[in-house]
């Protein structure tokens, strides 16, 4: 027991657990913390406080001397840390209430910095990624954090980078927002001027194939009354296309169209002929003291 607590007290010499480290992590070390070796993992950096104060120089992976008697060893994980905002309740510009959570990537760019400005690095990014949120939603529309996701996570970034970096060493990779969640009175609301939207666009196209459709029938008809064949071939064509279906019971009987426009100007003289005739016919001479 005693020798097993000279080795653990030698395993801690001169290292203290950096923020990413869990506590009471050894650290690898071994029978080396006795005599002031120290081993630091590629993903990690070192920092050495000296009587409380910071030497110059970071100390890079591997392995790394500090005195055990007035050195400390302070490990800072460098890898991309992922922080998850808690949904956070806003207004928008346009009034609307909704609950929004965002994603964000940062990693330790200054490991003296984010020792010696900050107490606790990763509390505090994840409170100012908390207030961005905010922020940045509330100056933004609806419909802007719906279809332009990419600009509101572009200005979040701006806006938690900028105070982060320099004084505390930090640097904010990405920022997503994940998911948006609105009221359910907002939603019926939204999906109403959708249907409503789809209802326009069916009727315009319609009526835009509709009109195309008069158009070619009046270049149609332009074609067939400069040549009176066509109509006939037309009316023939009708007839073979009338016959195919085998379910047809009507009866058709082909009328030349040579007749219909026979009819039709004897139609029209005679309708101009009988006004003439009512204007030629002798009025009734009335006796004198009638009426």
């Amino acid at each position: 027991m005693w020798a097993g607590g000279i080795l653990n007290a030698g395993s801690r010499a001169g290292a203290v657990p950096g923020p990413g480290e869990p506590p009471g992590h050894p650290g690898g070390d071994g029978m080396a913390g006795l005599f002031g070796f120290k081993i630091i993992s590629q993903y990690e950096r070192g920092v050495v406080f000296r009587w409380g104060r910071v030497l110059p120089g970071i100390r890079e992976p591997g392995l790394t001397w500090v005195n055990p008697f007035t050195d400390r060893l302070r490990k800072v994980n460098m890898q991309i840390t992922v922080v998850a905002v808690p949904g956070q309740e806003t207004i928008t510009r346009d009034n609307v209430t909704m609950r929004v959570d965002a994603v964000v990537y940062y990693r330790v760019v200054d490991p003296v910095k984010a020792i010696v400005n900050v107490q606790d690095y990763r509390f505090a990014v994840a409170q100012v990624a908390a207030t961005s949120l905010r922020a940045v939603t509330g100056r933004s529309d609806m419909d802007q954090l719906l279809s332009a996701r990419e600009k509101v996570n572009a200005e979040l970034k701006d806006v938690i980078d900028e105070p982060t970096e320099q004084p505390w060493g930090i640097r904010v990779e990405r920022v997503e927002v994940r998911d948006v969640s609105l009221p359910e009175a907002m939603k019926r609301s939204m999906s109403r001027q959708a249907e409503a939207e789809r209802e326009r666009r069916a009727r315009i196209i319609g009526a835009d194939g509709e009109y195309q459709a008069a158009t070619k029938l009046a270049q149609a008809a332009s074609v067939m009354a400069a040549d009176p064949a066509a109509l006939q071939l037309r009316l023939l064509q009708t007839v073979v296309e009338v016959a195919a279906e085998k379910n047809s019971r009507i009866i058709i009987v082909p009328v030349p169209v040579e007749l219909l426009r026979f009819l039709d100007r004897v139609a029209s003289v005679a309708g101009r002929a009988y006004p003439s005739a009512r204007e030629a016919r002798p009025k009734p001479v009335l006796p004198a003291g009638a009426g």
